[in-house]
């Protein structure tokens, strides 16, 4: 199976790989973000030889014998017996002053429940072999409050780790070469439900239509991927109550946080500051505040950032009961098949319509390179509410604002001059303007302050 993606973090681990010293990395990341993968794929193409051990969720001597067993197997010696992990790894960095090795201790999480003082153990055996050992120390794991407290000041290990990587979803580029054969418009509904998760996206079916992958995996009863969400959550989050109140008001369009403590079950303000801060550190709900009022908290909106959750909220848990009784195709028909095409896929246009910016902004393709991106808020005095635009970039020249639209129509000289004109009257000073469309742009638009992206370039880096 082809490896896809991820050239930037393979790139970074082989650098150290290939340094003849001793090194330790940590890879983490949320569940099937494809750490362990990206890992494996790293072993396969390094001429150093590696020992790839999972830990288990089991006692320490458990871990001990089953890390030993492959030991032996590596060097091809008899079953070999340790007191405990201690002198098991007290093994592997000494043999490594002889012979490279590169060591992966994934879920590792895991081995510091069952092994008392695990990270001071570690620092004692960095300190004694780091200067003669040729150890390559990789630790994994998706737990990413206890991965990110390794390097805490105040734990043993913090200043040992020459290289951390912080593994997130794959953009929208990334993610359609798992499925490229279909229409660019097809690859975006595809992201719009199972995002830039590896996993998600490598049991999509080429041989069935998006509507068919999608019933098969998840909007189904007994789809592969119907309890994935619930089950992710219940790993992380004790209380899951309050996690599903929070994710169905947000799958509903609101955003603010008074609107989602209205709008939800949720008992009070502080239980419900606890559930966004933790949904927020797992990376499943993004905090995102206006570029041009980035310090104003009564501005500031919560997302959900999980493309396949966003799915699940919106129309599996809403719907779960009617789910359950109904053939999948009337399911779909009733229940998702109109809001699908007409709010929740050309939302998740916005989302790729960004992420092309940020790759393009990247790799020094944009004419100005912007230090911004997001949300404009803005006041209307005449209707008295308050608006925003939804994808707004900001650089030494200004502000420059992009309108994006999936419709099946092009985008018309008088629609241009309409969302224009609203940018300007809502007192947002843009120098250029932009345009994302699915249907292509009709001919007349030709002022020079127009930038016009049909949906094939995005496709196309």
């Amino acid at each position: 199976m082809r490896f896809i993606g991820r050239e930037d973090e393979r790139r970074r681990i082989h650098r150290l790989l290939k340094r003849k010293q001793f090194s330790a990395i940590l890879v983490y990341g949320r569940r099937r973000v494809g750490k362990s993968e990206l890992i494996k794929q790293c072993l396969r193409e390094s001429t150093v030889r590696g020992i790839y051990y999972e830990c288990k969720q089991t006692a320490e001597m458990s871990n001990v014998s089953s890390l030993s067993e492959l030991i032996s197997e590596m060097f091809g010696y008899p079953q070999l017996s340790f007191a405990g992990m201690e002198a098991c790894l007290d093994y592997l960095f000494r043999s490594s002053r002889e012979q490279e090795l590169v060591l992966v201790l994934d879920e590792y999480p895991y081995l510091r429940e069952s092994v008392r003082g695990m990270d001071s153990i570690l620092q004692s055996l960095i300190d004694k072999y780091k200067e003669v050992s040729g150890l390559r120390l990789i630790l994994c794991g998706s737990f990413v409050d206890v991965m990110k407290s390794l390097l805490a000041e105040e734990n043993p290990l913090y200043g040992r780790v020459d290289l951390t990587i912080d593994l997130k979803p794959m953009d929208y580029y990334e993610s359609a070469q798992f499925y490229p054969d279909y229409s660019d418009e097809d690859k975006v509904r595809l992201f719009s439900v199972f995002g830039g998760i590896p996993y998600y996206n490598r049991l999509i079916d080429a041989g069935m239509t998006v509507r068919e992958n999608i019933a098969e995996l998840i909007a189904s009863t007994g789809a592969r991927l119907e309890n994935e969400v619930s089950m992710y959550l219940k790993s992380e989050i004790s209380k899951i109550t309050n996690a599903n109140e929070v994710f169905e008001v947000l799958a509903k369009g609101y955003s603010r946080f008074s609107d989602i403590l209205s709008q939800s079950h949720v008992s009070s303000s502080p239980a419900l500051a606890d559930v966004l801060e933790r949904l927020t550190r797992m990376e499943v709900v993004e905090k995102r505040a206006p570029v041009n009022d980035t310090g104003n908290r009564r501005k500031t909106g919560y997302f959900i950032a999980d493309q396949l959750s966003r799915f699940y909220y919106r129309y599996i848990f809403r719907y779960a009961s009617q789910m359950s009784v109904m053939d999948k195709e009337v399911f779909w028909d009733r229940y998702i098949r109109d809001d699908f095409e007409k709010q929740y896929v050309p939302q998740a246009f916005e989302t790729i319509s960004r992420q092309y910016l940020i790759r393009r902004n990247r790799r020094g393709l944009l004419p100005e390179v912007f230090d911004q991106i997001g949300r404009y808020w803005y006041d209307d005095p005449e209707k008295k509410t308050n608006g925003e635009f939804d994808v707004v970039t900001h650089d030494p020249k200004g502000y420059i604002f992009y309108e994006v639209k999936f419709r099946s129509g092009p985008v018309t000289v008088a629609m241009a001059e309409k969302e224009i004109a609203q940018a300007e009257k809502s007192g947002l000073h843009a120098y250029r303007y932009g345009f994302f469309s699915r249907s292509g742009f009709e001919a007349g638009l030709t002022d020079e302050r127009l930038i016009l992206i049909p949906l094939r370039q995005i496709y196309e880096e």
